[in-house]
């Protein structure tokens, strides 16, 4: 993992077309900026692992339940 410093003001480009700006910094709360193309999602890391948790489960009661229609043969 990279790990930079950065002021107000500053940012950093990821790749050609993402840019990530630090607006303000008040306390241990940072407000920052994304500049991406419309086809990038952009999520905060809580909602993303919510999501890939929710993924997860869904996968696993898909092969339960095929698991349970093959035992009927």
């Amino acid at each position: 993992m990279l790990v930079l410093t950065r002021k107000t003001g500053e940012g950093i480009v990821i790749g050609n077309d993402i840019i990530i700006k630090v607006f303000e910094i008040e306390g241990d709360r940072v407000k920052i900026g994304i500049e991406a193309p419309k086809a990038t999602k952009v999520l905060r890391l809580e909602l993303y692992e919510d999501i890939s948790q929710e993924n997860k489960k869904a996968i696993d009661v898909t092969r339960d339940a095929v698991d349970k229609l093959f035992e009927l043969f």
